[in-house]
């Protein structure tokens, strides 16, 4: 349709020319201009219009010219600028007039041009970023090469790196902090003044005097952790020098109502502290030189004291005998004891849990002796209530725990020795020396118990006088080996012994030998022997301990008519045995 309207004005531009041309002719003919001047004039007309055409036509000409170069020039460029911000060639539409070509070239480069400016600006921002970053943490700015195009890519690894760093700095700001605190604390704790140039920087009121680098943090701990120590031996100075204020005030027996300076709170600064013990100190060591045999003493008995926790023997302590049986009170004669004193203190520290190892077995050893006496005693089946059942338990219990404190006790001392380089004594023996002579006298003394006991039964067996049983009187008493006899019937079954005793001999001789195969028995259960006893004991204590070694001599130790009527006799005697199956347990 453009191009009819084209045409159409073409062509009514062709008719206005000869409309004009004809009025022309008109007017030259009203004129009265001749043929030769008409057409002369005429070609004035063609000529300018020829002229005007050739002009218009000139300037379209270069028109067309500069659209093209043009059109060169923006591909050269946009194919520069997609080089530059990494991106894919421009490619150009096809079937487009030259004019439409140059406008979508130009509009894409100015595109690409706006966005390469805002690359480069937020690049420079982001490096500023960086660099500001990496100055305070110590660290290498993201390398992008100078008068060089970022491309997406590059720019947000550079975001990225700045993330990154900018929560580095937080952190490190965050520990940094911390550590000021901490050490500013410690020094108004302790009442230090800072000595070096760390101590000043980490404790001033400006925070940006310090790079927040990992040499810098672990120079901040460091001096944390030297603060740290340096208050704990503030501490641990205090503490001594409180201790020897309180030793010094018991050993000069000071009045408790001058003793207001110990009941003080601490004061703001450990060093003030430390000042003010000292100071206590140094007042009561002048006391203590004008006491000087009042206080020694004292010291002899806390070294006595000590020796005995730690259980020094003779020989242990015969190398201070000297010194402590010197009756010449001098400063040095004190300063000996206080160095002996504090040694032995050392050395309990040292050995306390050995010690109180020893202590533990020893404890048990004493259970032990005392559960042996019990079990020795025939009056411990008249116990009612269970006890006998409960002394049975503990009585197992202390003999399986006895070996495993002694194994314990010998593994630490063994270790103890090796840290040590020396021997570990108890009574100036070797600890398991020590053990196995407390067993040996044990052994010993039921040796001589059994011994005794069996001495005894020798001189009983020769006064041993058989009787008859009476003509008649076979069932005038209960046969005690028919019976089953329970706890409960102890009382009674006492009473009816009494009873035949006294109806005559010859009751009595007759039941002897059943009265002999009686025993206490736990009701509900049928009655057992002697031997089955100690077989079933040894059955329930599983493999033989060394304790049951020294157990493994009892036998059953019958009892003749003498023993059992003469106690009968003994009515006021409490320790009377009324039964004559009561020793068959010893």
């Amino acid at each position: 349709m453009g191009s009819r309207r084209s045409e159409a004005l073409a062509s009514s531009l062709v008719t206005g020319i000869n409309h004009a041309m004809a009025r022309l002719v008109d007017i030259w003919d009203s004129i009265g201009i001749m043929e030769d001047q008409r057409i002369e004039r005429m070609q004035t007309v063609k000529k300018y219009i020829e002229d005007l055409l050739t002009d218009m036509i000139t300037e379209e000409e270069s028109l067309r010219h500069r659209i093209k170069t043009s059109i060169i020039t923006t591909q050269k460029q946009l194919e520069t600028l997609c080089l530059e911000l990494s991106m894919e060639s421009y490619k150009v539409e096809e079937d487009l007039t030259v004019l439409q070509m140059e406008k979508n070239l130009r509009c894409r480069l100015e595109t690409l041009q706006k966005e390469k400016n805002e690359r480069l600006r937020e690049l420079n921002n982001l490096r500023q970023q960086d660099e500001e970053l990496c100055v305070t943490l110590c660290a290498t700015p993201y390398y992008i090469p100078s008068g060089s195009m970022p491309s997406q890519t590059q720019l947000q690894e550079l975001r990225e790196h700045i993330k990154n760093l900018s929560e580095e700095k937080e952190s490190r700001v965050k520990v940094f902090s911390g550590l000021r605190e901490d050490i500013k604390s410690l020094m108004d704790e302790m009442g230090h003044e800072p000595e070096t140039s760390l101590e000043r920087e980490s404790v001033c009121s400006d925070t940006d005097i310090f790079l927040l680098t990992h040499e810098n943090i672990q120079a901040l701990k460091l001096l944390l952790s030297q603060l740290e120590m340096k208050k704990e031996s503030l501490i641990s100075t205090r503490d001594k020098l409180k201790d020897r204020a309180t030793s010094l005030w018991n050993r000069l027996s000071c009045p408790e109502e001058e003793a207001e300076e110990f009941k003080q709170e601490a004061l703001n600064t450990l060093s003030d502290d430390i000042r003010r013990w000292q100071n206590i100190v140094d007042r009561l060591e002048v006391l203590q030189r004008a006491k000087l045999e009042e206080v020694i003493d004292k010291v002899r008995q806390e070294l006595v004291i000590l020796w005995d926790k730690c259980m020094f023997g003779p020989e242990q302590r015969e190398p201070f005998s000297a010194h402590f049986c010197d009756n010449n009170y001098t400063e040095e004669l004190l300063a000996l004891h206080d160095s002996e004193l504090l040694k032995v203190t050392q050395f309990y520290e040292t050995a306390r849990p050995l010690v109180e190892g020893i202590e533990k077995w020893e404890r048990h050893w004493v259970l032990f002796q005392d559960f042996e006496r019990k079990a020795a005693d025939p009056n411990r089946f008249s116990n009612r209530g269970g006890a006998l059942l409960k002394e049975s338990k503990d009585r197992a219990k202390v003999q399986k725990l006895l070996p495993k404190l002694e194994e314990e006790l010998k593994a630490r001392v063994e270790a103890w020795e090796k840290n040590q380089s020396a021997p570990f004594l108890i009574k100036g023996q070797r600890v398991m020396e020590y053990i196995s002579k407390q067993w040996e006298e044990h052994r010993m003394q039921k040796d001589k118990e059994k011994n005794e006991r069996m001495s005894k039964k020798t001189d009983n067996s020769q006064f041993k006088t058989p009787t008859k049983r009476a003509h008649g009187q076979a069932n005038s008493s209960v046969t005690p080996s028919k019976i089953r006899k329970t706890p409960s019937q102890t009382a009674l079954r006492t009473t009816t012994m009494s009873s035949s005793n006294s109806s005559g001999g010859s009751t009595i001789s007759g039941s002897t030998s059943s009265v002999s195969s009686t025993f206490l028995c736990v009701p509900g259960k049928p009655p057992l022997s002697a031997k089955q006893r100690v077989k079933t004991f040894e059955a329930c204590s599983g493999p033989r301990t060394p304790l049951q070694e020294f157990n493994s001599d009892k036998k059953p130790i019958s009892i003749s008519y003498s023993d059992f009527t003469s106690e009968l006799s003994r009515k006021a005697c409490h320790d009377a045995v009324l039964n004559s199956t009561v020793k068959d347990v010893l």
